[in-house]
């Protein structure tokens, strides 16, 4: 996420996606197939916009991330990449966001990835404690939305003992076989959270995967 902030954070993280539970392996597609087509995605204008800068977004690419920042929070719950996409999202100032979606071979291991990620951000917070003494971290569960076959939203406030403090809101959706999770971070706190608005974003999030 913001990185001139969180780059001291993610360094003391770096140890939580090999100490996440590998999930249940995702569904590959047999050898000589057509790849799989990526769902819909979020554009540029479904963020929550921000007060002093337009936001910009990059190319649908396959697997999790170039950098694993999702995964410094979610351990493993986001697979190994394969038939997965994500889409990264920037400003001029300090926020950013990311989608990740996954498709499954069944509903029943969408339903699964879905309860795991839910449970990697619940338990987010201890795990970034112990990880690093110097940051402290707080949760807050925004609920739950009526959309396909459900939706959460949470918020992740972190503050360093140097001063460095981040907000970030993450939700994850389920479409039949996709799960999608999205990201969004900047610098502050709980009361700069456009909750409203992310959580409209979720909605179009979910709705976008079909």
């Amino acid at each position: 996420m913001v990185k001139h902030t969180r780059a001291r954070m993610l360094t003391g993280l770096a140890a939580l996606s090999a100490a996440g539970l590998v999930f249940g392996a995702v569904f590959a597609a047999p050898a000589g197939a057509a790849a799989p087509k990526p769902p819909g995605f979020l554009s540029a204008a479904d963020l929550p916009p921000h007060p002093s800068s337009t936001w910009t977004s990059g190319r649908i690419t396959a697997g999790v991330s170039p950098e694993g920042e999702l995964d410094r929070c979610l351990g493993a719950a986001l697979g190994d990449g394969r038939n997965s996409w994500y889409r990264d999202f920037r400003t001029d100032l300090d926020a950013s966001a990311r989608q990740v979606s996954v498709k499954h071979a069944t509903v029943s291991a969408a339903k699964g990835r879905y309860a795991r990620i839910n449970k990697d951000i619940k338990s987010c917070p201890v795990r970034i404690e112990r990880a690093d003494p110097e940051v402290e971290a707080a949760l807050k569960d925004y609920g739950k939305l009526d959309v396909e076959e459900g939706a959460h939203v949470y918020g992740l406030h972190t503050a360093t003992s140097w001063g460095a403090t981040d907000i970030r809101l993450l939700s994850v959706g389920r479409d039949g076989t996709t799960v999608t999770v999205v990201d969004w971070g900047q610098m502050g706190d709980f009361d700069d959270a456009p909750v409203k608005a992310f959580k409209k974003t979720t909605v179009t999030a979910v709705n976008k995967l079909h």
